[in-house]
């Protein structure tokens, strides 16, 4: 069995045993097929190449210009395709054991002030509220979009997605499927409801979308809409708002919403809960607004403090 065959049998095990979104499949086709490409041109089929060969891979991702984050990605996949052949048998080894991750600085996520993100939801409110007739709906459901996102830090594939019965019941809280189909629970604020109860009775208008299942239909292969269209509508809410819309998009609002939860004294904790976090060392690129409010309350409230 060559590598093409050996890389379905793993996209197909990652599908149904993980239960990998479709994303994440694509982005591992892609760097299991760069290095099946790579490894080819020296003359190894990759389900039989041996760290030298994924050595050379790596190195080359390295002089290319690749983001030390590419290159882990990169290796993280291989890792686990190897421990994959292993475990079934097809191989008695797994040569990425030896090989050293990537140095990688842990950046800090790009946030927004609470004053920015409160003139980009003042500004959608503005633009849904003054909307009316045939292009009254573009603008009231991005109105939507935002205050729900603002409100809940989805990600924002979970976001696009989200069924139409979440805005039916016009309920406090509400499950979301999220990464590895794992549920979780999280918050809508008053202004975040009130903002999808108004999208509703304009969704109820179209009568293209009446059959749809989603909360936000669209005429895309999916059937709701895309989450590069609504990146794209954000970036011009932003531009219109006064906020440079290179510095904003669906993730900087999600990382928002968890920044400012800390900020007004969240547990580090819920936030991972809220945020569909696995690990609580993925919601520790939020520490350093823990250490911030720490100094704060030592400056504000210890009696010896300057």
């Amino acid at each position: 069995m060559k590598a093409a065959a050996r890389i379905e049998a793993f996209l197909e095990m990652m599908a149904a045993e993980r239960g990998a979104s479709d994303n994440t499949l694509a982005s591992y086709r892609r760097d299991l097929e760069d290095a099946a490409s790579t490894t080819a041109a020296r003359g190894t089929d990759l389900s039989s190449a041996g760290p030298t060969d994924l050595r050379a891979f790596l190195d080359g991702l390295a002089s290319q210009g690749f983001a030390a984050s590419s290159q882990a990605r990169k290796l993280s996949a291989l890792r686990q395709f190897f421990k994959f052949l292993y475990a079934e048998g097809m191989r008695t080894d797994d040569p990425t054991g030896v090989l050293d991750s990537p140095r990688k600085g842990r950046p800090l996520p790009k946030v927004m002030s609470e004053h920015a993100t409160g003139r980009l939801l003042d500004r959608a409110a503005e633009e849904a509220a003054s909307a009316s007739g045939a292009n009254a709906a573009a603008p009231i459901r991005l109105h939507a979009l935002v205050e729900v996102l603002y409100a809940t830090g989805l990600r924002v594939s979970e976001l696009v997605s989200l069924p139409l019965a979440v805005a039916l019941r016009d309920e406090r809280f509400f499950l979301v499927r999220g990464k590895g189909n794992k549920e979780r629970m999280v918050p809508l604020s008053e202004k975040a409801r009130q903002a999808m109860r108004v999208w509703l009775a304009e969704r109820a208008r179209m009568v293209a979308s009446a059959d749809s299942p989603w909360l936000f239909p669209a005429a895309s292969d999916s059937g709701h809409l895309p989450r590069q269209v609504f990146a794209r509508e954000l970036k011009s809410l932003a531009a219109r708002a006064g906020i440079p819309a290179a510095k904003l998009s669906p993730h900087v609002l999600r990382h928002a919403f968890a920044s400012h939860l800390l900020q007004h004294g969240a547990d580090l904790r819920a936030v991972q809960q809220l945020l569909g976090h696995s690990d609580i060392s993925t919601t520790q690129i939020y520490t350093h607004v823990l250490e911030e409010r720490l100094v704060r309350l030592v400056n504000e409230h210890h009696p010896l403090a300057d």
